[in-house]
């Protein structure tokens, strides 16, 4: 890593590894960033949700929209009608949120499992947490238990994905060479298994309409969500982002090398732990809700590390914030591409993602050539 790279991940003028001139510039680059980038994301997120919002069979122009969100927030205001103002609160913004929370816990996620691999190739999926959630999920439906209650087959979810999560980090995590390489091997295995039981739980549903809701949870989507998936998902998305955001540091500092961060005084096993623990409870709460949506976690954290640098003080917030819009919005072409007829989500982030993987082995490849 040369000194100007080091300075840029360095907590600040704090750095023990660039010049005080570096580091105090590197400093003020970071609150730069920040001030300008983190105010403008959240803008184009909120107009990301609006237009979103007003999307759907039945026209609601954005202002509309807009009057109703001011409204439900204790801002008195106009120009709505009782029949918009239902089908905004009850059936689309319930949508549009979920998508938010979901895309968020992807972005984050992605973004600092790649920082703990150091490798742009990984995703939530590596640790075979959405294996577990898909069997979860598939079990809930094809037993019939979807039918109890609205939350049964998220729930469900939830629980198969953080049984994997469990057993991949219980196998993976020991005191060997590398640690990392046996939670990727111990998630590909575990997640394989699951993946398996899951085709068999398919195979043994003989129930038309399970099946094809089985079909349609696997492929990922956003369709019928309520408050409950909300609320589902709000606390520990949010949480674990701040989790996330608040290791940024020690994040920074292990770009530099094991051996380098344990000099500085960073715990390097018990943050692996910690941090992989965080991801892996975010990733199972968003698939719990949205089913499998892939490639997330995969595209957004590169597209922003090719924007504003490996500073995970920068990274991490803005990936979710990325990752949130770009999720609501692979929602809004899922909904219109072929209106009236709708599109699973988890085929648009697929189909955009797909090629930019491919993108990145290609220019893997391209730079150990030229090295």
């Amino acid at each position: 890593m040369t000194r100007a790279a080091r300075a840029e991940v360095s907590p600040g003028n704090e750095s023990p590894v660039a010049p005080p001139a570096e580091a105090f510039s590197a400093h003020w680059r970071l609150r730069w960033k920040l001030a300008v980038g983190l105010p403008l994301l959240i803008a184009v997120l909120a107009g990301t949700v609006i237009f979103s919002a007003a999307q759907g069979p039945a026209a609601i122009s954005f202002g509309s929209v807009a009057s109703v969100l001011l409204h439900g927030l204790g801002v008195p205001a106009l120009g709505f009608t009782p029949t918009e103002q239902r089908i905004v609160e009850q059936i689309r913004l319930p949508r549009v949120l979920a998508g938010v929370l979901v895309g968020l816990a992807l972005g984050v996620g992605g973004s600092v499992l790649q920082g703990l691999f150091r490798n742009p190739l990984a995703d939530p999926g590596v640790i075979g947490v959405s294996s577990g959630g898909a069997l979860g999920a598939v079990l809930a439906i094809s037993t019939g238990l979807a039918a109890a209650h609205v939350l049964a087959v998220p729930l469900a979810a939830l629980l198969g994905a953080l049984t994997v999560a469990f057993v991949v980090f219980g196998v993976g995590l020991h005191r060997g060479p590398s640690p990392m390489l046996s939670v990727v091997l111990a998630g590909l295995a575990l997640g394989a298994m699951a993946s398996a039981f899951t085709s068999l739980a398919i195979s043994l549903t003989e129930d038309l309409e399970r099946n094809r809701a089985i079909l349609f949870w696997l492929m990922g989507g956003l369709d019928n969500r309520a408050w409950d998936h909300v609320r589902l998902l709000v606390i520990p998305v949010i949480l674990g982002a701040i989790i996330c955001i608040a290791a940024a540091r020690e994040l920074n500092l292990l770009l530099m090398g094991e051996e380098s961060a344990l000099t500085l005084g960073v715990p390097v096993s018990k943050v692996r732990v910690f941090l992989l623990t965080i991801v892996a409870a975010m990733t199972a709460v968003a698939v719990s809700v949205s089913g499998i949506i892939s490639f997330v976690g995969l595209i957004v954290p590169h597209v922003v590390r090719l924007l504003v640098g490996y500073d995970h003080r920068l990274v991490i917030p803005f990936s979710g914030l990325t990752g949130a819009i770009f999720l609501v919005l692979a929602d809004v072409g899922a909904r219109t591409l072929i209106a009236p007829a709708e599109l699973r989500v988890g085929i648009i982030t697929s189909a955009l993602g797909a090629p930019f993987f491919l993108y990145l082995i290609f220019r893997q490849r391209l730079e150990r050539s030229r090295l």
